[in-house]
């Protein structure tokens, strides 16, 4: 355990921040597990439940939740998924 009062700070900050990250990283997995659902059920899927799950995507990258590169990847997945799904 710390002893310095900015040090006990930081620890606490930091478990409040690893639990909002731990939440929006569900979040984000949770948007795209649906989504692929939604691909392979018989039910049409719409570009707007695309670009919802890219949206998602995107502010994880911009929130530093993911990296840029793999955000980047996960978006194109998601396209080539939806374009062979048409």
């Amino acid at each position: 355990m710390p002893n310095i009062k900015s040090a006990i700070k930081r620890v606490k900050v930091t478990k409040a921040k690893t639990a909002q990250n731990r939440v929006k990283k569900s979040e984000l997995k949770t948007k795209l597990r649906s989504f692929r659902e939604a691909l392979a059920s018989a039910v049409p899927t719409t570009p707007e439940q695309l670009q919802d799950a890219i949206r998602k995507v995107d502010q994880a990258a911009t929130k530093k939740l993911i990296h840029r590169n793999a955000a980047s990847r996960k978006k194109a997945q998601l396209m080539k998924a939806f374009n062979a799904a048409k």
